[in-house]
């Protein structure tokens, strides 16, 4: 018995440092600052979208895979929805402790970017539109085009350690990609 040799070892990757959680607190704040900031994104659309969705956009030749109007507001409830919990996921998964810069950063920064231009959207499309004239669609289709990209970059990105956000943030992916189209459409026919 004493000739045993006991051998240790150890497969696959040595085991990670545990990560760091937020407090409970620190929870709350980041997911109620996310989805004010959704919140306030959605809000400027509405606002930019009053009175022009009745007004020039229902007189203005679309493409006719052009969706009721109605169904805008319960998509884009759900996709910013769906982008608030993953903003707040992303920022989770990339929490590195207090005072200390969040793992995901970069990421963080591209979801800030996409979230901005998101914003711009709907006064440049809508609002502009009585102002600029067919410019303002020219101009909201470099914004939707720069934002597509900047979500697919985004998507690919959290592929691989942030999959839940990917797969979240998909659906938003292809409706504004389907909303590039539609975009485009109004100018190509107006």
């Amino acid at each position: 018995m004493s000739d045993q040799i006991t051998e240790t070892t150890t497969a696959g990757p040595a085991p990670r440092a545990a990560q760091p959680k937020p407090s409970a607190q620190r929870q709350v704040w980041a997911a109620v600052g996310l989805l004010l900031a959704v919140v306030l994104v959605a809000a400027g659309g509405a606002l930019a979208n009053m009175g022009n969705t009745e007004g020039w956009y229902a007189e203005a030749n679309k493409v006719s895979w052009t969706p009721p109007n109605w169904l805008f507001g319960p998509a884009w409830s759900l996709l910013y929805l769906l982008i608030a919990i993953a903003g707040f996921i992303l920022w989770r998964q990339g929490f590195s402790g207090p005072g200390r810069e969040n793992n995901a950063r970069s990421l963080l920064m591209l979801f800030i970017a996409q979230l901005v231009l998101n914003s711009l959207w709907s006064p440049v499309f809508f609002a502009g539109y009585p102002w600029l004239g067919p410019a303002a669609w020219w101009i909201a289709l470099v914004i939707i085009v720069v934002m597509d990209v900047l979500v697919a970059w985004l998507v690919f990105a959290c592929l691989r350690d942030h999959l839940v956000v990917s797969l979240l943030l998909l659906p938003y992916l292809c409706w504004i990609l389907f909303a590039t189209t539609l975009n485009a459409g109004i100018i190509a026919l107006n």
